[in-house]
């Protein structure tokens, strides 16, 4: 599509507001360290810790928390994004759409929108309208489109300064992530991860567009790691990137999360390791050169990709400090990483329903278990294939030293089947189904660090593992979101005691967040396809 094209199916709003006017330079110093109350990245921090200093919203006070306003976005799905606030404006993104918001009133500034894409694969994410984040970056703002292209806007205005193909929609491909900067450039992940496609993740410089480097999750033929695939499945081996990484900017490490392998459930004809799905991978964001990697789930047969969060957090770990990477993987093991190195230094299970696997060996490979690969009859295993976490956020709060994620008990019935790829079609090479089990649910869990143990627990959290996420705050809460009446809700981030709540009736697929304006702190949240901002009374 043209900029000239693009820019007459932008819908343009004007306000009167000196955001819309004239915004800011955001250098990349002010995304490395925010300035208090802004939200200037999808997790509010590159360290992808959806923990806040802000603290005018507390244990004591919570309970007065009220309605601020809503912004209606419009649409069937309910969306899973998480909006940014940058010097009072709030982006908030759909598919192929973007609207500034006033983030004091929810009045909406501009707006930009283009078509949703037809022809993309009916059963995967792209075409179902998922989009999970926009990043800033100067006078720039970027989002990926649902048939993989890549998108800058002019912060004023919403017009359309360039627009680059990451690759073909045709061949499966397509995006919903969330977009990384990073310096000067802007880090972008493929999706359709369960359509054939080749996996990949892109650097492209920030003013012009220009591909400074690629990174192939699954390597070419000859190409160091390709003997991991033993078969033909190599060249739609999948492992996507469809959520964003974090990032270290003192040791200039980026660490990106790795989707599963293809075909799903039948690894017939990918036999071995299939690097570098399932894993976490360092890379220098300069090049995109390999630093280490870390496979959670080595020739994963079960749809446990790694697109969990991958939390970069300092503190002491067992007597000295260390620099760590802490993540609850979707295979049900809780891991804590050395992320200058990539060495294991703890794996828990977070969940009891684990079949597949025993434990986690020294070296980082699990143990496997009697009856680990899929049938052609059926083999129930636990996790299911939703897994035992999933891409909703996480949160480590320093102060309690707690890791908080939400948890599922579930299981699933694997068959494997011999379906090949097809353009247009998924490549799951075989099918699921939910299994019944005793005990089963979410459930928001507080893990210790140290050794991965529970402190405690909310149970029965509705909605599904794939629906809210967490945020902590230096206030001692935790908010999330239950499809129960569709709360959100702050308990006690020591305790787990509930403080607050407020019923939206809506459904949740998304994170919350709190920014600050004026030195007054709000809590957003993104219920069904509307934006909801709660503050204390005036």
């Amino acid at each position: 599509m043209s900029r000239a094209t693009a820019f007459v199916l932008s819908v343009l709003l004007f306000a009167v507001s000196p955001h819309a006017q004239s915004p800011r330079e955001i250098a990349f110093d002010e995304i490395v360290r925010p300035k208090p109350g802004e939200w200037p990245s999808y997790n509010g921090q590159l360290s992808a810790n959806r923990y806040s200093t802000l603290d005018e919203i507390n244990t004591r006070n919570v309970s007065t928390l009220e309605a601020k306003w809503t912004h209606e976005m419009g649409g069937q799905r309910a969306l899973q994004m998480t909006p940014l606030v940058v010097d009072g404006v709030m982006y908030a993104p759909a598919v192929n759409e973007v609207r500034a918001l006033d983030a004091r009133t929810g009045k909406q500034i501009w707006q930009f929108v283009r078509p949703q894409t037809p022809g993309l694969v009916p059963t995967g994410d792209p075409a179902s309208g998922i989009n999970r984040a926009v990043a800033v970056l100067g006078k720039r703002l970027f989002l990926q489109t649902d048939h993989a292209h890549l998108v800058a806007l002019d912060r004023r205005n919403g017009e359309v300064l360039w627009d680059v193909e990451m690759a073909d929609y045709r061949q499966n491909y397509g995006a919903t992530g969330a977009l990384l900067v990073v310096n000067d450039l802007v880090i972008a992940g493929i999706s359709a991860g369960d359509e054939g496609v080749r996996g990949f993740l892109d650097a492209y410089r920030a003013s012009t567009g220009e591909r400074v480097w690629r990174f192939w999750t699954v390597p070419g033929r000859g190409e160091p790691g390709s003997e991991t695939w033993i078969g033909k499945a190599l060249e739609h081996g999948c492992a996507t990137t469809w959520l964003t990484g974090s990032y270290d900017p003192e040791a200039r490490l980026l660490y990106w999360p790795t989707g599963n392998p293809c075909p799903d459930y039948n690894g017939e004809e990918r036999k071995g390791d299939n690097l570098y799905s399932s894993s976490v991978v360092a890379l220098d964001p300069a090049s995109g050169k390999l630093r280490w990697h870390f496979q959670f789930t080595p020739h994963d047969l079960h749809d446990w990709d790694a697109n969990q969060p991958p939390l970069v957090v300092d503190a002491d770990f067992r007597g000295r400090p260390r620099k760590l990477l802490v993540v609850a993987n979707r295979n049900g093991f809780f891991y804590v990483l050395d992320r200058l190195t990539g060495r294991l230094l703890l794996a828990e299970p977070f969940v009891k329903n684990i079949t597949w696997a025993s434990g986690v060996g020294a070296n980082g490979r699990p143990k496997l278990l009697p009856g680990y690969e899929n049938s052609t009859e059926g083999t129930q295993t636990c996790p299911s294939v939703s897994g035992a976490a999933n891409w909703p956020s996480s949160s480590f709060n320093p102060a309690t030293g707690l890791f908080y994620v939400m948890a599922s008990e579930a299981c699933s019935v694997y068959r494997k089947n011999s379906d090949w790829f097809e353009p247009g079609k998924s490549f799951y090479g075989g099918t699921t189904k939910n299994a019944t089990i005793e005990g089963g649910g979410k459930s928001l869990k507080a893990l210790d660090i140290q050794t991965g143990k529970l402190v405690w627990e909310v149970p029965n959290v509705t909605g599904g593992i794939s629906a809210s996420g967490v945020i902590s705050t230096a206030g001692g809460l935790v908010f999330y979101g239950d499809n129960t009446a569709g709360a959100v809700i702050a308990v006690d981030a020591k305790t787990g005691q509930r403080l607050w709540q407020f019923d939206t009736q809506q459904v949740w697929k998304s994170s919350p967040m709190t920014f600050a304006i004026d030195g007054k702190q709000y809590i957003g949240v993104v219920a069904g396809s509307t934006v909801r901002v709660f503050g204390l009374p005036n």
